[in-house]
């Protein structure tokens, strides 16, 4: 079993100082509204239901925590070897402007001050490539020298060869980051899926074999 697999929900923070104390490693997901981010994580879980998206885009304001348990401390059902952690999507034109700022310097005071987050998961419609959006978070995420998987999500909408040249153009834009994984991800054909949990759980805990 996957170590991914183990995950469970933990808490919710609409604020950063409503999070736990940082003293296990974070993997954490952000990407644009719909981009399909909580069916990324539901199937890299092998959970259905337990990230969850709001009916109305744009609304989830939350960071949601999910707790991977220590396989070496079984008694102790608080004891956590990381989490998976869901950040609210951006970029949602309903949203007032205020909030989506607001929304903002969450997303980015989390990426940049977060101690215990070792790796960040950005989700990016391979139909629309890296949006002005998308190169706004990763001018956060790069001074932090942090590992980025860049999940192209929704890769079975491309034939082949477009896929390949657009991940070609992912990485040509992204090639600021210094340790970049770009995977061609689907949830409902599973492209993509066995990459990118390896990875995942390697950021976690690189003794672990899925």
């Amino acid at each position: 079993m996957s170590l991914l697999h183990r995950a469970s929900f933990t808490v919710s923070a609409a604020r950063l100082d409503q999070l736990p104390p940082s003293s296990v490693p974070e993997v954490c997901f952000v990407g644009r509204s719909n981009s399909g981010k909580s069916s990324a994580i539901n199937v890299l879980t092998n959970q259905r239901r337990l990230a969850f998206s709001s009916k109305t885009p744009g609304r989830t304001r939350l960071i949601n925590l999910f707790g991977l348990p220590d396989p070496l401390n079984l008694d102790d059902p608080e004891a956590r070897l990381g989490y998976l952690v869901d950040l609210p999507g951006y970029g949602y034109a309903a949203v007032a402007k205020q909030a989506r700022e607001e929304w903002a310097d969450v997303l980015g005071g989390y990426l940049r001050q977060r101690e215990a987050l070792v790796g960040v998961v950005l989700l990016i419609d391979i139909r629309r490539g890296v949006t002005d959006l998308d190169r706004r978070l990763v001018d956060w995420i790069t001074p932090t020298k942090r590992p980025v998987l860049a999940l192209l999500t929704k890769a079975d909408k491309l034939p082949y060869g477009q896929r390949m040249r657009t991940i070609f153009s992912v990485r040509k834009d992204l090639a600021d980051i210094g340790a970049l994984f770009t995977v061609p991800f689907s949830a409902t054909e599973r492209i993509g899926l066995e990459e990118a949990g390896e990875i995942i759980a390697n950021w976690i805990s690189p003794k672990v074999v899925p």
